[in-house]
This record gives structure tokens, sequence and C-alpha cells, in this order.
């Protein structure tokens, strides 16, 4: 492999292409090749960025490493690039955070966060909803992408449990990110409970910081202690509860700082003099402590020794005094720390059993300084346990994948750092050796020191002692050689000792005991007390029992530099971390096997121009891929063909590169022949035709010079010929026009004179005429007058009639009266609920059976006597239809008399139902009002519950349920009946609210209401009477007005309820078609010869992989036009149609750019080309759609100034200028963010310098425009409910016998 991969190597060391070498300096320096190399040279001729020519002498076994080409410099993923090494690691992460201002890169599983040392508006609501439910690979990379994805597959997928492990060195950024990761878990699983839990969680972290944190010179608030915090979750995956757990809490500090250095949150006084009979800062010390003064001057500086004959009090020098008062002052601190943990871990406990956990670990990282204490070798120490478990987990990784593709699995070298584990923790290790030293009653670290030397020294290769030093010793860990100081190892670990039941003599008092606030690990020995050493040894065990049985995420934080300037790379402080934290491993571990790794369908999209013909024709994708890599790549063994997948070895990436390019610069130098041929015959045929055009125009002129000297005489010819011969025809058409003329006089005359004639003879009849209609019109005026009389008469016995109908109704009233007054409460609050207890049935039957009969009797001549009146008003109707002039007050009175009549009759057959159930109805309200109750329920039920939207609104005017409801509101109104009105309103509102509640996720269905509440509310203003209500009414529809109440409040109410169903309908449109926009609009490629498929790493793009089953374009305006078509059936108002279409846009548009701000991948030219022309489709479905008035094309500007951003040239000042110009709707950070991300696909394109972003930037510092980046994707636009009248006048309006409103009757 190794000879395999040098092959790799001499193939691309030829001429103009790019090498990385050695610098002192920048660590790496890029060079370009100047002349071809060849095996066995012993100088490499390179060149350069600066000009310098150099000789760089090279070793044949170990030639520099090759540059990655430009178009994978700034890749998300480390690995992605397809020269995998130390140089191209630090480029690539340069590119992105210098250039493009991106603190965030994946390496493999780990994601990579340098510190800005700036605020960037990249951690609001908006970034976390963006990525909430989205795949890693996705999106640009985050530390909410690895909570995302810790979170997902705990709730998601229901994996186990899961850790987010964050480290780095002091300043690199550990806790901010900690703290972003339970921000994000606190937003996107909030507890279902009122105790807020989620909140507690986030505040517990500034009480730990305040007490924890210190200045150091690398940080000014470093956390001098790890935290792991275990935020449990209950099944519904919402947060329950938090515990805490720290470890290596540096107490040190406390007593002792170096230089710019600041103490810890809690400040002990070190002077150490002889206790005087006054001590202030003793007496203030034992004052808050509550202890006995003098008692602890004499225990400070004395020592007691207890033998088995007798106890010794032995005074201690003052360097012990300084160590038993340091030792003390450490052992508070601690306890302090510890309580407060505690205390946080009691307010975040909770009730119940914990269903899963993610854990957040924030530790140090690798640390390395000129002196090294026994913190840095205990920090060292945890740093190479979790390295061990992330190479085993990364290689277990790798395992996985290989089995899921079929490959052959062959085992890779990766580093093993087991061994300088066993060197610390192994019997006889160095803490064993430690922990032996402090438990004699006079170990030294001298001696402690000897140990070590005599059992390691030449002993163990990871051990060294220096040459000038007697002192320290050398430990080889997996990041750097460490030298260790071994002064105070022995001190430190002794110092934190303390007798945790004070003896009888002690200077503290009954009520006071330092006791440790957590469980003290047990020492297996009874004998022996645990040492800091072996506590921290056992806690650490504990820690990595935890990690190993969670799935594990990691994060490496990097310091760019040490100054704290914002986005400053410092290259050697990064290469020393990208070495301590793992990253370069990772990167070796892959580049061991197969690094690059494409699908199928990404290897096609991308390398589709080197197939041939015969090749694409091949219908399998996946045989067609595998042919081509046979004939490109001759060697098998730099390629692997998996299930889903092809692996490639390092640098074939980069060899296929260059294989499409020279291939499209083949095609680009065939284009360019053809092009500059055309454009040359075309120039030569314009030459030619200008030519002929000038020799046209030459000839012409000649020849209308001769023509004109030729044919002067043929032509004055000519004119003496047409002369004559015009005059002749004229004076023959003369005379025609003479003979004609008289000819039509003639006929003319006669004409006149016959119709002269018959008008004599028509007047002569029509006197006979006259005096027959006067004789009759005469006659029948007396047959009027006659009939009047009649009339009179009828009015006359019609008014008796009625008189006789009252007195029998009253008969019945009296009879109700005389019933049991005391079922009238019962059968009141019975009846408002419909409710006829069976009982009451049973008990009233009996005794009312024979009044039901005598009723019913009495009904029926009722009834008969109505028919016979019927009969008589239909004939008398039938007679006074020829004169409506004269009876049209005798009209109105029969029609109110035969409304009138038949109400009765209504109320007559409901009163003889109701009777059968409760014959006690009769007392409370009148037959008129129980009977309108009945219809008013029976109404609501059949148009809240039986009304479908599809069944309604075919071959009906808009809005029929809204007018029905408002004739039963007019019929109240004509009844002048307040109690009525207000009962039918109330239940009218009431139903639509159930109706909605109850569908709220159907959109036919809240587009139905939400149409006929408008018409509804619309109804009630135009009938309301008011004048700016009524300037458009027809006077038929005047006449239809309300004419004695103000329903003005209850128009309020409705329009509330109107504004509250629009809100629900257009959250159920966005949650329909949120899911399709950034698939649609952002990643599916509809123009052909554009794809943006770059390679990718390890975390792989989900909407990639496969072309089928996924939202295009065609998606979004089907769902568009589905609901334009849904909201037009259900008759909604036009301008509520446009802007419920607004909305939409809007939405559209925000969701795409905001995506397209969180993903580089995107910000490409062909990709704004592609977001130009869905764009396009979608003004022209406003188009079609007559919507271009909704200014629904406005909510997209941003979005299409955006996507022309990524087209335009960004290289000039003219071009910057423009920008500016241009680009009005995007914000300055927005502008700034796309110029960062803007990324080549080709070797065609070229990046944004950083000069043009700083020049575009300057040029906007005049804009006032805030920091956000997203746009708010919840925004809504305030909606108006304008006043359009119905043209249907209310006469007209006739009910479906669909609807079963049979008992409604037009009065």
């Amino acid at each position: 492999m190794v000879i395999a991969e040098l092959a790799a190597v001499l193939f691309f060391l030829f001429q103009y292409n790019r090498v990385w070498i050695p610098d002192s300096e920048e660590v790496w320096q890029s060079a370009e090749i100047t002349k071809d190399y060849k095996a066995g040279d012993h100088f490499l001729h390179v060149q350069l960025e600066d000009g310098t020519e150099l000789d760089y002498p090279v070793d044949p076994p170990a030639l520099p490493p090759l540059r990655n080409p430009d178009i994978l410099v700034g890749e998300n993923d480390l690995t992605a690039l397809s020269y995998l090494h130390e140089p191209a690691v630090l480029h690539n992460l340069k590119v992105r955070f210098v250039e493009s201002r991106l603190i965030y890169t994946y390496s493999g599983i780990i994601l990579v966060a340098i510190n800005p040392y700036k605020q960037l508006p990249i951690y609001g609501d908006a970034i976390i909803h963006a990525y909430s439910g989205q795949n890693m690979g996705d999106m640009d990379p985050h530390i909410f992408a690895v909570a995302e994805e810790a979170y997902k597959q705990m709730a998601r997928f229901s994996v186990k449990n899961q850790s987010i492990i964050v480290s780095g060195e002091s300043g690199a950024g550990k806790t901010v990110s900690a703290r972003y990761t339970m921000r994000y878990f606190a937003t996107v699983s909030k507890s279902s409970s009122n105790a807020h839990v989620e909140d507690k969680v986030l505040a517990s972290n500034p009480i730990t910081e305040a007490v924890g944190n210190a200045k150091t010179t690398r940080n000014d608030n470093s956390s001098r202690f790890g935290k792991y915090t275990e935020i449990s979750f209950d099944p519904s995956y919402r947060i329950i509860g938090a515990n805490m757990r720290t470890y290596l809490l540096e107490k040190s500090r406390v007593v002792f700082q170096v230089g710019k250095m600041r103490t810890l949150g809690v400040n002990v006084a070190t002077n150490v003099r002889p206790f005087g009979p006054v001590d202030n800062h003793l007496n203030i010390f034992c004052e808050l402590l509550e202890l006995n003064s003098d008692k602890m001057a004499q225990w400070l500086c004395h020592r007691k020794i207890i033998t088995t004959s007798e106890t010794v009090i032995k005074p201690m020098t003052k360097p012990q005094a300084l160590n038993a008062r340091d030792a003390l002052a450490k052992k508070i601190y601690s306890h302090l720390f510890d309580y407060i943990v505690e205390r946080i871990n009691q307010a975040l406990q909770f009730s119940g059993k914990q269903h899963t956990f993610i854990g957040v670990l924030d530790i140090y990282g690798f640390e390395t300084f000129d002196v090294n204490s026994f913190e840095q070798f205990c920090i060292n120490y945890a740093n190479e346990k979790l390295q061990q478990q992330f190479n085993l987990h990364v290689f277990k990784l790798e395992q996985e994948e290989y089995m899921k593709e079929d490959i052959p699995w062959t085992l890779i070298d990766f580093y093993d750092n087991q061994p300088v584990i066993d060197l610390i923790e192994a019997k006889m290790g160095i803490l064993e050796l430690l922990d032996e030293e402090c438990l004699l009653p006079h170990g030294t670290d001298e001696n402690w020191l000897q140990k070590l030397y005599n059992n390691f020294v030449n002993k163990n290769a990871l051990f060294e002692k220096p040459r000038m030093s007697n002192t320290s010793f050398i430990i080889q860990h997996f990041a750097d050689k460490v030298n260790c100081k071994e002064t105070g190892f022995i001190f430190r670990l002794c110092a934190d000792f303390f007798q945790d039941s004070p003896v009888s003599i002690s200077p503290f008092s009954s009520t006071i005991s330092i006791k440790s606030a957590r469980p003290v690990l047990k020492s297996p020995n009874k004998q022996l007390r645990m040492t800091v050493g072996s506590k921290f040894r056992s806690s650490l065990s504990l820690l990595m029992e935890t990690l190993n049985a969670t799935t594990p995420h990691y994060v490496r934080c990097i310091k760019p530099n040490d100054e704290k300037q914002p986005f400053e790379f410092d290259s050697k402080r990064v290469a020393q971390q990208l070495r301590a934290c793992g990253v370069l491993e990772t990167i070796r571990i892959s580049a061991q096997s197969y690094p690059s790794r494409w699908t199928y369908i990404e290897f096609f999209s991308r390398y589709s121009i080197l197939m041939t013909q015969q090749e694409l024709s091949f219908s399998d994708k996946k045989q067609i891929c595998k042919i081509v890599l046979q004939r490109l790549i001759q060697d098998p063994n730099q390629y692997q063909s998996g299930r889903t997948k092809i692996f490639f070895r390092a640098g074939q990436v980069a060899y296929l590169e260059k294989l499409r390019s020279d291939k499209l610069r083949h095609a680009c130098i065939v284009i360019q022949t053809s092009v500059r041929g055309w454009l040359q015959r075309r120039r030569f045929l314009c030459m030619k035709q200008a030519a002929i055009t000038i020799q046209q125009y030459f000839r012409g002129q000649r020849a209308v010079r001769y023509f004109w000297l030729i044919t002067l005489k043929q032509t004055w010819a000519a004119i003496i010929i047409q002369k004559y011969c015009r005059g002749y025809l004229v004076r023959k058409l003369c005379q025609l026009i003479h003979v004609a003329a008289v000819t039509i006089q003639a006929y003319t005359r006669g004409f006149l004179a016959r119709k002269k004639y018959r008008k004599m003879l028509e007047e002569h009849k029509a006197v006979i005429l006259q005096k027959y209609a006067r004789a009759w019109l005469a006659r029948r005026r007396f047959q009027n007058i006659r009939r009047f009389v009649l009339n009179i008469q009828l009015s006359y016995r019609v008014q008796r009639l009625q008189k006789k109908i009252e007195e029998q109704v009253s008969v019945i009233k009296l009879f109700s009266s005389a019933l049991n007054l005391a079922y009238c409460t019962d059968i009141i609050l019975q009846l408002q609920f419909f409710i006829f207890p069976v009982v009451f049935k049973r008990v009233l039957e009996s005794h009312f059976q024979s009044q039901k009969e005598n009723y019913e009797k009495e009904i029926e001549g009722l009834n008969l006597k109505v028919e016979h009146l019927s009969q008589d008003i239909n004939h008398l109707q039938k007679l006074f239809r020829e004169e409506n002039d004269i009876n049209d007050s005798i009209r109105l009175e029969v029609s109110r008399l035969t409304s009138e009549n038949m109400v009765r009759c209504s109320q007559a057959k409901h009163v003889s139902v109701t009777l059968q159930y409760n014959p006690k109805l009769l007392v409370l309200q009148s037959p008129q009002k129980l009977a309108l109750y009945f219809y008013i329920m029976n109404l609501m039920t059949l148009l809240y519950a039986d009304l479908k939207p599809r069944g309604v609104v075919v071959n009906t005017i808009p809005g029929l349920p809204a007018h029905i409801l408002f004739m039963c509101v007019r019929y109240a109104d004509y009844l002048n009946d307040a109690d009525m009105l207000k009962s039918f309103i109330n239940v009218t509102i009431d139903g639509i609210k159930q109706v909605v509640k109850e569908n709220s996720e159907d959109f036919e269905m809240l587009s139905f209401w939400l149409s006929n509440t408008y018409y509804f509310l619309n109804c009630l203003k135009q009938y309301s009477g008011e004048e700016e209500f009524m300037k458009h009414n027809t006077p038929r529809q005047n006449n239809n007005c309300l004419k004695h109440f103000d329903l003005s409040e209850y128009r309020q109410v409705l329009s509330d309820l109107a504004i509250q169903i629009y809100h629900q309908f257009i959250l159920v449109m966005e949650n329909n078609i949120q899911h399709m926009i950034v698939p649609g609009m952002l990643e599916y490629e509809s123009l052909q010869g554009i794809s943006g498929l770059k390679p990718t790493g390890f975390r792989k793009r989900s909407s990639s992989i496969d072309d089928t089953d996924t939202y295009t374009m065609t998606s979004i305006l089907q769902q568009l036009s589905y609901f334009y078509s849904t909201m037009c059936q259900n008759g909604l108002d036009s301008e509520l149609l446009k802007q419920a279409v607004k909305q939409l846009f809007f939405l559209i548009g925000a969701v795409t750019l905001n995506s397209l701000f969180l993903r580089k991948d995107m910000c490409s030219c062909r990709k704004g080309m592609q977001i130009r022309c869905n764009i396009s489709y979608l003004e022209e479905w406003l188009k079609d759609k007559n919507l271009q008035s909704s200014n629904a094309k406005e909510t997209l500007e941003p979005l299409s100034q955006a996507a022309w951003l990524l087209q335009v040239k960004k290289i000039t000042d003219d071009d910057a200028k423009e920008i500016c110009e241009h680009c009005t709707s995007l914000s300055t950070v927005q502008i700034v963010k796309i110029l960062n991300s803007y990324t080549p696909i080709d070797d065609f394109e070229k990046r944004v310098t950083p000069s043009f972003v700083r020049k575009v930037q300057a040029m906007l510092n005049n804009r006032e425009d805030g920091p956000q980046l997203m746009l708010d994707t919840k925004y809504h636009f305030q909606v108006m409910f304008p006043f359009t009248p119905s043209p249907h006048a209310l006469e007209m309006i006739q009910v479906p016998s669909s609807f079963k409103l049979g008992f409604l009757t037009r009065v």
C-alpha cells in the first residue's frame, strides 16, 4: 500500500502542481512545482507564493505532501479532502476561519470549534429552530448540529443514552460550547410541568462559574474545574431534571497565584506570622465559622502524634504551619464548592424514574507549560483516558461502516495509548508510587522521584529523565512530551488530609464539622487513607464507565491565538492544539483506509462528464459507475465498491478532479474554437452584406437617373392618353346616373301616395274603436266599485274569524295555568339540555292522557278552519291579481294573516309532540318562542355538524350558510325579541368555535368556516342600518336592514373570531408546505448541467443520496394550487386570499434564505441560478392565478437578491458598489454572510477575497439595520378584513334541499 501511495504522489509531482513544505513561522507553506520531479532526484524545484525560487531537498520515502485542489479548500468536513494530512487540515481551518468567518468545522465525528473572540449572531432561537430536526450533514457545522444529533439519536431513533464531550485548553471556549448545548436541549425539549426545569439547568452555570472560575494568563474567565452535567428526560423526551458532577477542582489557586492571575471566588489571608493575642484575620475567620480562636491558633501551629502508648503534641515549623494553613484554606474552598454543587443538584432533582439522559462533559484539554505541576499531570492523565475512548469509538465506527457496505475489513493501525495509561495507573505505576510515598511519615518529593527513576528510566520508552535536571521527569503523552516538576506533588496529595470527625480538643465548636458535601469514596484497605490521586483515579473510572455506556459526540475547542484577537489565526498554536485534541489522529486513521466516500448518485452526477455514450446507455447507474472506475483507475486497490458508496484511497478524488478539469478544459477549448469561428464567420457575413448593400444603393441611384432620362417622354404621352380616356368614362357614367335617378323618383312618389292613403283609412277605423272602448271602460269602472264593496265585507269576516281563533288559544293557556306549577323549574332545566327523563314521562303520561286527546281534537278543528281560510284566501288572491295598483294594502294584509296562520299551525304541531314527553312545557314559553328554539338548535346541528365543504360549495352562492344564519338574525329582529337574538348569536359563535376546534388541522374545513365567518360579519355590517355600510345597497336590500337592535358588539366578537380562524388557517398551510420548501427550492436541481454536488466527508448530505421520492419545485406549486383552488371553491374573499398567498410566499422566501445562510455548500453561482429559476416559477404561478396585486412577489425580494448576489461578479470596486446598490432588502450581516460562504463548485470559479468582503462591509456601514442574521419565519403580516357587500338579495336566496333545512320558511 505504501508503494501505491508513493506512486500516486509521484504522479502529481509535475510542473504547476502544488505541495506543502515545512515553515518555521507558518508551520507549513504552499509552493508550486516549477520543474517536473523524477524518481531519484534529490531536490524539488518549487516557487513560494511570494515568488521566491527554492530548491527543496527531498527524501523519496518522505516526499512533501500534496496540496488539495482549490475546489476542495474550505470544506465543511475535513474528511472530504482528497489529501488528508496536517497542512491540508491546518489550511482548510484557516480559510474557513479567517476568510469565511466560519468557526465550526467537522472532522469526521468531531466538531472543531475555534474561539472567534467576538459575539456572533448565530445562536438565536431562529438558528435553534433551523437546526432542529435536520440531519447533521445537511446544514453547516454548528454546535447546535451536534446537540441535535445527540437529541435525535436519543429521542427520534430510541438509541441509548448520549454524551457530548467538550474539551480544549483554557480559553478555547469549552464552557461556552457546553452552555450552548444545554441551551439547545432546553429550547427543543421544553418540560411539560410548571417547574421550568430547563431554566434551572441553564441558571446553574453562572453559579458554578462564579465560584470555580478564575483569571489566568490565557483566559480572563477560565473554568478551573471539569464538569459533567447529566440532563434527564422523561419518556416524552422532555427535560425533567439534571445532575452535576465536578472533576479536577483546582484548589492551589486559593493560596497561590502567578503574576497577572486572579484568585478564585473565595479569598483567604495568606500572611503567616506568630499568632499574638490579637490577630484580626484570625479573629474574623473564627467569627465567620463560629470557632474558638485560641484553639484555632494552637492547632494551626501544632500537630498531634498518636502512638500506641501515648499522644504527643508537637509544635510545627514555619513551613509546616504554612502548609497547614494552606491545606485548611483549600479544604474549606473544596467543601464550599461541593456544597454549592450539592444544593444545585437538590434543586434539579426530580420525582420518578429517568428514561434517558444526555451528558455534557466540560473538561480541560491536554496541557503543557514551562512548569507542569500535579494539576497538569492529572489533566493529561484524564485526557489520555478520553483519547483512548475516542480512538476505540472511531475505530468501531470505521469497522461498522465497512461491514455495512460489505467491504473487506483489514486491520487499521492506530495509535494505542494504553502503554502510557499503564505507566500512570498500573500496579507500581506513577500514581501508586505517589500514594505509597504520601502514606509514609517522612515522604518527600525527592524520594518519590528517585523511585520513578529507578523503575522507569531506560525501562519504559514513554518515561524519560531530563539531562540537565534531577527534579523533574518527562512523560511521552499521545499529544506531546510533558516535563513535570516534582516539587509539590507530595504536598498537594497530603495537604487535603483532614480528620472527618474532630477530636474533643479541636478548635471547632459542636455545631461545626468539616465533612465532604458528596459521598466519599472509601479505600478498600481500611488501614490506608485515600489520597487525592486515588480519589481522582476512582472518579475518572466512574466517568469513563458512564461515557462508555453512552453514544459519544465530540467537540474540540481550539484557541486561535494567545492575544484574544478576533479572527486572528496563529498557525503554530492551532497546530499544537490539533495534535493535542486528537483531530489529526482522526485524520490519520481515516487516511490509512479509504477516506473519500461517495454515493453512486453523487459520483454519477459529478463525473458523468467523464463517461462515454456507450457507458451512459446502461440504465443501472451503479453499474455505470463501476465500469467507469475500471477504465479510469487502473489499480483496483485504490478504490472499493460498496453497497451504496464508493470508497477511495487518499489522492484518488484529486485525480478524478484533475481528469474532470482536463475534460472541461478541453470542452471549453472546443467551445471557444467553435464560438470564435462562428464570430469570425458572422463578422465576414456582416461585412459582405454591408458591401452588397452599398452596391445595391449605388446601382439603384444610377438606374433611377437613367430611367428618368429615358422614360420622361413616355410618361408625358401616357398622361395625355389618360386624360382623354378618363373624360370619356366620366361622361358615360353621368348618363347612366341620370337615367337611374329618374327611375328612382318615379317609384318613390308612387310609394308615398299609397302610404298616405293607408294612413287616412286607419284613422277612420280608430274613431270607431274608441267609441266601443270608452263604453267598455265605463262598464269596468262600475264593476270595480262593486268589488271594492265586497272586499270590505271580506275584511270584516276575516277579523271575526281571527278573534275566534284567539279566544280558543286563550282557553288553551287557561288550561295550562291550571297545571301543577311545581314542575316549572325542573322542566326549564330539562328543556335547555334536551333531556326528558323517562321517570316523568311515566308519571305524567296517564295523568294527562285525557287532556291530550281534547287538545288534539281542538287542534284538528283549528287545522280544518285554517285550511278553509287558506282556500278562501287563495281564491281571493286569484281575483285580485289584476288590480295591483288598487289593492296593494289588501294583499299585504292577506299575506300577513297567511304567515301568522302557518306559524300557529306549526306551533300547534310542536306543542302536541312536546306534550308526549313533558306537558308542563306549555307553562314555560309561548308556542312561538318554543318552536323557534327548536329551529335554532336544529339549524346549528345541521350547519356545524352535517355540512361538509365539498358538499356545499358546488353550485351555491359564496357564504350561503352565513346568509342563512343572518336571515335567522333578521327574523329575530323582526319579532323584536332580544333574548332570542342574543341566544341565537351566542349559539352561532360557540358553534363556529367548536367546529374550528374539532377540525383545527383540516385545511378545507378551516377555509370553509373562515369564508362563512367573514360573510356573516359582512352581512351584519351591510344590513346594520349604518350609512357607511349602506352605500352600495340596492333599495330592496335597504328595506331588509335591521330595525330594532345594534349588533356592533357582536361584530367585534365575530371579527376577533375571524382573526383567530385566519391564524389557525395560515398555521395549517405553513405546516403542510414547510417541509417541502428546502428540498424543492434549494436542494432539487431541475436545470440540466448545473449540478452542485461536491466531494463530501463523513457527514453525508441526506438529501442527495437518492433522486427519488424527494420534494421538487413542482411539489410546491401543486401544494400552492391546492390551497388556491380550495380557497376559491369555498368562496374566500379575494383580498383575504391575496393576504394568505402573501404570507405563504413570505414563508417560502424566509425558510429558503435561512437555510441558505446555514449551508455553505449551497452558496454557489449555479445554485443562485437554480434559485432564480424557482422564483420565476413562483412568479409565473402568481401571474397564472391573477395574484400580481397581492404583493407576494415583494416578499421574495430578499431571496431574489441573495440569488443575484451568488451570480454577480465579485472582484472590482464597481462590483462592490453594484452589490450595495442592488441588495437593499438584505442586511449588512446577511450580505457579508453570503459573500463569506460563497463556495466555487469548479476550478473555473473564484473565491471571494477577504479584501473584497471588507470593501463591501465598509460601504454598508452607513446602513441602519440590525445584527440579526436569520429571518423570523414565525412573523405574520397583519390581517385586514375588507368590507365587501353581498350583491345577493336575501329574498332571492334559495336553500338547497341537500342542507336538510326544510323546517325553515321564508317570511
